[in-house]
């Protein structure tokens, strides 16, 4: 019983030991100081990208609402938030076809540059005087693999997602993921890119990949102490329940013994 008791402490002991992890490893932003601004190399603006769906809408107002009719389409592609919308998919050139103007290359733009393309060439060619455009993002998605249940699927509704957000949206990280290891991928010009962001650092903040664009995965990794814990911790249940029989049946043995 003695050796029992002395397995269990130790057990225990090591099981907490194997649990640690300190400050420096999990906080966020550990570098950052309220009276200290983090200048931003870029804009946190999302651009289209091949296989993207968007929804563009062109408007009149007055004599001109007719006149807008033609560059919307009218067939019902999808759905947004519960409401039919009207979409263009991206092509893998980058490219969409769009009523009466063709097809028009928008890969690399904003949604905000695609409106103002469309506008202007709308008055150039004088099919409109002042036509009001707008272009949406149907399809934004974020994937998230390696949490606690498995993996996510966060779709942004506002068309931008920094690397902090999804975080939140993920509903932060526990204390045994690695932050030095959590991997953002993209396809650029047919090639999967990884890039590891660290969140403990503002240095994150200017970071290419820190602004998600669609379809970005967003990897994160465990400590390996974790799986040694979890290891460590089926084997020391496995002995456990092994030595609870052994001491049960070393009873049982000596209570027969001693009735003979």
């Amino acid at each position: 019983m003695k050796l029992h008791r002395l397995f269990i402490v130790v057990s225990c002991f090591l099981i907490a030991a194997s649990s640690c992890v300190t400050p420096k490893e999990v906080d966020y932003l550990q570098d950052i100081h309220p009276d200290r601004p983090i200048p931003l190399n870029s804009k946190f603006e999302a651009v289209i990208c091949p296989y993207d769906q968007l929804r563009i809408i062109v408007r009149g107002y007055g004599v001109e609402k007719e006149l807008a009719e033609p560059f919307n389409l009218t067939q019902v592609t999808g759905q947004l938030n519960n409401q039919n919308v009207t979409g263009y998919l991206v092509d893998v050139n980058g490219d969409i076809q769009f009523p009466t103007l063709g097809r028009i290359h928008v890969e690399g733009m904003t949604r905000i540059e695609l409106q103002d393309y469309i506008k202007n060439t709308l008055i150039s060619e004088k099919f409109m005087n002042n036509p009001m455009v707008d272009v949406r993002f149907t399809n934004f998605r974020v994937f998230v693999l390696g949490t606690a249940d498995g993996g996510k699927v966060l779709n942004i509704s506002n068309e931008r997602c920094t690397f902090l957000e999804a975080l939140a949206m993920m509903g932060g990280l526990n204390k045994f993921s690695k932050r030095d290891k959590i991997a953002v991928m993209r396809e650029i010009d047919g090639k999967m890119v990884t890039r590891y962001l660290d969140p403990r650092s503002s240095e994150v903040f200017n970071d290419p990949f820190f602004l998600l664009q669609q379809n970005d995965v967003i990897i994160t990794q465990s400590f390996r102490r974790v799986y040694a814990q979890e290891s460590l911790s089926t084997t020391l249940s496995v002995i456990s329940m092994v030595t609870s029989l052994v001491s049960a049946a070393s009873m049982v043995y000596l209570f027969i013994t001693t009735k003979q």
